[in-house]
């Protein structure tokens, strides 16, 4: 089946929302102190090594930058995306949070 240039720029589009997302949640990771392959990991127990997180998490890393993010917002973004599993990991991690602090 060939591809239109439509159907080419919807993907192309998804592919860059999605590239950015994992970089949004690997920034909120590193505020939070976790190790995002851990969490999707827990999240994701079938699945294998995430090349686009590895990606993100390098690139972000060598960059050094940091970006404050809720977690309300990262949970609405990965819903968005389909990734129910990993925004409830995400919601678990900020409750023990919040939990800690107000300890």
């Amino acid at each position: 089946m060939e591809l239109t240039e439509k159907d080419r720029y919807i993907i192309e589009r998804y592919q860059e929302d999605e590239a950015s997302m994992v970089l949004l949640f690997a920034y909120w990771c590193k505020a939070q102190g976790i190790d995002p392959h851990a969490l999707y990991q827990k999240a994701y127990p079938q699945q294998g090594k995430n090349q686009l997180l590895d990606d993100a998490w390098k690139a972000m890393m060598a960059e050094d930058v940091s970006l404050e993010l809720s977690t309300e917002a990262l949970i609405t973004l990965l819903q968005t995306f389909g990734n129910d599993d990993l925004a409830f990991e995400v919601y678990q991690v900020a409750q023990k949070v919040k939990e800690t602090k107000t300890d």
